[in-house]
C-alpha cells in the first residue's frame, strides 16, 4: 500500500482496497479482493489474466456498472473525487463525460433501434447540457468523429443501424461514442475480443488515434499478453480476483517474478520463432471464489509450492533495481530475482516428440487427403411466401491443396473467408457441387453409403465448442464409447479403449462416470480430441480447436496435439484464425481470402517470407509477446471490411484493400490487377512456395 501511495501524488484515478462480492445459492462469490491500483494521466495501464480473474468486473465497478446483487467495498477517487457512494446521478457528470467505456460486445452495448448517428449524437447532448450543444451540433460532430475513426462515408453510414456495421466498424462506433466528450480516462474492456486479427490491429490503430486526440489515460483489459506487450506502459497480472504483479511492461514481460506470470508468458506460441519447442501449461484450474482457502490461491497449481505457500497469501513486494514500479506477490520471488528463473525452469516442460515421418520427404509421403478446383455456392433467396433465387454466394471458389502423410495443414484467413465450408465439404463425404474431394485415396463422389460409413473411421473431426459438441446427458465413457458402438465394437474392448483414450489425453480413468459440465474447458477439448481418436482415424480436422481457451489451458491442448501427432501417426487438417498457434502446430499453410487460397508453402517460408500482400498484412497484424519487438516492427493495417463474397471485386479480389495496388502501382499495372485473376503459382522461386499475386515480392514482417 505504502508503494502504490508513493505513485498517487499524481494519479488520476486511485483504487485503495477494493472488494466485489456476489450473492449465490452456493455461497458468496468474492469476484475482486482487496485491489488497489493507480493509472496517471496519459497512462495506459494494461490488465491481463485468465477468464475468471476478476479483469472485467473490477472495471465495471470503477464505473459503477454492476449488477444490484453486487456489494462493492473500497475506495475509488477520481482526481481527488471519491466515486464510491456516489448517486447514479452525481456519477453521471463524470461517468460518459470524464471517464468512458468501451464494451467488450458492441453489437449488445449499441441499441438496435436507433442510428449509430444518433446514439453518438445522445452521449453528446447528455452530458454537455452546460455547453448548450444543438442537435445539429452534436450530428455533425458525431459524423467528424465517425470519420476520425476510419469509418467510410461517414455522413451516409451515421444514418445507419448498428446490426448493418460489421463487428469491427460496431467497435468503432463504440470508440468514437467513448471519446466524444474527451474523457480523460477510457476504459477499454477487451475491445478486440472476437476479431479477426486484421480487425483487431485496426481497432488498436484507432485506440491510438482516439488516445493521441484526447490525451486520455487508458485502462485496457484483456487476455492477449502480446496486445498489452505493444500498447500498454504498465500492466497488472490479476489471479483469482488479486494483482499478483504489477510494474512497467519491458520489467513484467523480461523480468517476471511470479510463477503465474512466467507460466503465461511459457503458454504462448511465438509466431516470430522457427524453433519447435513444447509450451509450458499450467496444469489444473484456477480456484472457485467461494470460500478460497487460507494461502497463495495458486499454490495448488504452482510448481514451486512450499509449506508456507498453504498457510499464509503472499503480498505483493517490492523487486530490486525497480524503484519500487515493479512487485510481485511470491514466497519466492526473491529466490527466482537471484537466479533469474524463465517459464522453463518453473514449469515442467513436455519433450518434445521425434517427428519420425516428417523425415522423409514430402514427395515420397502417401497423399491423405486431396482437394481439387473445390467450389461450394450457396444460393440467395428472396420472398417470404413465394421464394426464388436472385443470386448466389461463391463461398469457396477453385480452392486446391492436398495433405501428407503426418502433416499439418493449417488454414487460416479472416471471418468468412471460406475456411469451414471446406471442412464442411470435406466432412460430408459427397460429391462436391465442382470440383473433386479425395481421402486416402478414395474419391468421395464415388463413395456408397456403406463406404462411406466405413471410410469415416479414418476421417474425424474436433469442433471449436467441446460444450456444444458433447451430450450433456451423457457421462464421458459413454460419449467416448458411442462412435464403437455405432462401428459394432464388442462392448469389452469398448471399456478397455475407453480408458486406454483417457490415459492418452491425461485424463483418470474414474473421469469417465463424470458428465461434461463437471470438467473445465480445457479438460472437454480433451474429451472431444479423445473421441476423435476412439477409432484410431488417420486424419483429424481440426476446427479452431484452442480459440475458446484461456492461454495456460491451450499451451497444454497443443502439446497433446503435438504428441498425438507423432505417436499416433496422425494427419491434420488445422483451420484457426490464430496465426501464432499455426506456425507452432503445423508444417504447412494456406492462407486464404475471399473463397481462394492466395498463398501456400512450407510453414517456415511462408511466415519468414511472406510474397502475397495479404499474408504480409495477417503477419504484421499479430500481436507479439515481446514489447521491444512489437513496438518496432512494420506494421501493415488493412483498409476496410473483407468484401461481400455475393459481389466480389474483379479481377484480383484482395486489389480494393491492397496497400501495393493503392500505393506502389500505376495505371497500367493497376489495369491487369482490375481485370485478371492472379493463378496460384510459384512466383519467388521455390517450387513449393505459390502464391496469387502479379507482383508478388517477398517481404519479412515479423
Amino acid at each position: 500500500m505504502t508503494l502504490l501511495s508513493e505513485r498517487s501524488e499524481a494519479a488520476l484515478l486511485e483504487v485503495r482496497d477494493l472488494s466485489v462480492t456476489f450473492g449465490s445459492e452456493a455461497g458468496l462469490v468474492t469476484a475482486v479482493r482487496s485491489l488497489s491500483y493507480d493509472v496517471r494521466a496519459g497512462e495506459v495501464l494494461g490488465i491481463v489474466g485468465e477468464s475468471g480473474s476478476g479483469k472485467t468486473v473490477s472495471s465495471l465497478a470503477v464505473m459503477k456498472l454492476l449488477p444490484s446483487n453486487a456489494r462493492v467495498r473500497g475506495s475509488v477517487r477520481f482526481r481527488g473525487t471519491e466515486l464510491a457512494g456516489q448517486s447514479d446521478r452525481d456519477l453521471s457528470a463524470i461517468r460518459g463525460r470524464k471517464i468512458s467505456m468501451i464494451f467488450q460486445d458492441p453489437l449488445s452495448a449499441l441499441t438496435p433501434v436507433y442510428t449509430v448517428g444518433d446514439q453518438i449524437a445522445e452521449a453528446l447532448l447528455v452530458h454537455q447540457e452546460d455547453r448548450a450543444i444543438s442537435r445539429r451540433a452534436a450530428h455533425a460532430r458525431a459524423i467528424d468523429l465517425l470519420e476520425l475513426v476510419g469509418i467510410p462515408s461517414p455522413r451516409q453510414r451515421a444514418a445507419t443501424f448498428p446490426h448493418e456495421f460489421s463487428g469491427g466498424m460496431r467497435q468503432r462506433v463504440m470508440i468514437a461514442m467513448a471519446i466524444a466528450n474527451d474523457p480523460e480516462l477510457i476504459i477499454a474492456d477487451e475491445p478486440t475480443t472476437a476479431l479477426d486479427v486484421t480487425i483487431q490491429a485496426q481497432i488498436l490503430d484507432v485506440l491510438r488515434t482516439a488516445k493521441e486526440m484526447t490525451r486520455a489515460a487508458v485502462i485496457l483489459v484483456t487476455h492477449d499478453l502480446g496486445v498489452v506487450a505493444g500498447f500498454a506502459d504498465r500492466v497488472a497480472v490479476m489471479y483469482a480476483g488479486r494483482i499478483v504483479e504489477t510494474g512497467l511492461v519491458e520489467d513484467v514481460f523480461y523480468r517476471p517474478r511470479m510463477p503465474y506470470t512466467l507460466g503465461l508468458l511459457g503458454s504462448i506460441p511465438r509466431p516470430d520463432s522457427q524453433e519447435r519447442r513444447p509450451l509450458t501449461p499450467i496444469e489444473g484450474t484456477p480456484p472457485s471464489l467461494i470460500d478460497l482457502p487460507c494461502g497463495c490461491p495458486f499454490a495448488p497449481r504452482c510448481p514451486m509450492r512450499e509449506a508456507v505457500c498453504s498457510e499464509t497469501e503472499p503480498t505483493l513486494v517490492q523487486m530490486p533495481g525497480s524503484g519500487g514500479a515493479h512487485l510481485s506477490a511470491c514466497h519466492r520471488s526473491g529466490e527466482i530475482e537471484l537466479r533469474n528463473l524463465g517459464s522453463t525452469d518453473v514449469f515442467p516442460v513436455p519433450p518434445l516428440p521425434t517427428r519420425t515421418v516428417v523425415a522423409v520427404r514430402r514427395d515420397q509421403r502417401q497423399s491423405v487427403l486431396e482437394v481439387h478446383d473445390l467450389v461450394k455456392a450457396f444460393p440467395l433467396m428472396k420472398g417470404a411466401v413465394l421464394r426464388r433465387r436472385v443470386g448466389s454466394v461463391c463461398a469457396v471458389d477453385g480452392v486446391s491443396f492436398d495433405i501428407r502423410e503426418g502433416e499439418t495443414l493449417g488454414l487460416v484467413g479472416e471471418s468468412g473467408c471460406g475456411k469451414t465450408t471446406i471442412i464442411m465439404e470435406i466432412l460430408n463425404l459427397v460429391r462436391p457441387s465442382s470440383g473433386r474431394i479425395v481421402v486416402l485415396g478414395r474419391d468421395t463422389s464415388t463413395l456408397s453409403r456403406a463406404e462411406r460409413f466405413t471410410i469415416r473411421r479414418d476421417l474425424q473431426v474436433v469442433f471449436q465448442d467441446p460444450m456444444a459438441s458433447l451430450d450433456p446427458r451423457l457421462p464421458v465413457g459413454d460419449i467416448l464409447a458411442e462412435p464403437m458402438r455405432a462401428h459394432a465394437i464388442q462392448p469389452a474392448e469398448c471399456a478397455r479403449r475407453v480408458r486406454e483414450l483417457l490415459g492418452l489425453v491425461g485424463l483418470q480413468p474414474e473421469h469417465a462416470n463424470r458428465y461434461p459440465q463437471a470438467f473445465s474447458g480445457g479438460q472437454r477439448q480433451r474429451i472431444g480430441i479423445a473421441r476423435a481418436l476412439a477409432l484410431r482415424p488417420k486424419v483429424l480436422v481440426l476446427d479452431e480447436p484452442v480459440s475458446a481457451l484461456d492461454v495456460s489451458i491451450r499451451a497444454g491442448v497443443l502439446n497433446l496435439l503435438e504428441e498425438l501427432k507423432v505417436s499416433l501417426g496422425l494427419s491434420y487438417l488445422f483451420v484457426a484464425h490464430d496465426l501464432s498457434v499455426v506456425r507452432h502446430l503445423a508444417n504447412r499453410v494456406g492462407v486464404m481470402y475471399l473463397g481462394r487460397i492466395v498463398e501456400i508453402g512450407d510453414i517456415d517460408r511462408v511466415f519468414e517470407h511472406p510474397a502475397h500482400p495479404y499474408t504480409q498484412a495477417l503477419l504484421s497484424a499479430v500481436p507479439l509477446p515481446d514489447p521491444r519487438k512489437e513496438r518496432r516492427r512494420e506494421r501493415i493495417v488493412l483498409q476496410g471490411d473483407l468484401p461481400s463474397p455475393s459481389d466480389p471485386p474483379s479481377g484480383c479480389r484482395f486489389r480494393t484493400r491492397c496497400p501495393v495496388f493503392a500505393r506502389e502501382l500505376g495505371n497500367v499495372e493497376q489495369r491487369l490487377c482490375s481485370e485478371e485473376s492472379p493463378a496460384l503459382e510459384p512466383r519467388t522461386g521455390a517450387t513449393d512456395h505459390l502464391d496469387a499475386c502479379h507482383y508478388a515480392k517477398p517481404h519479412q514482417v515479423l
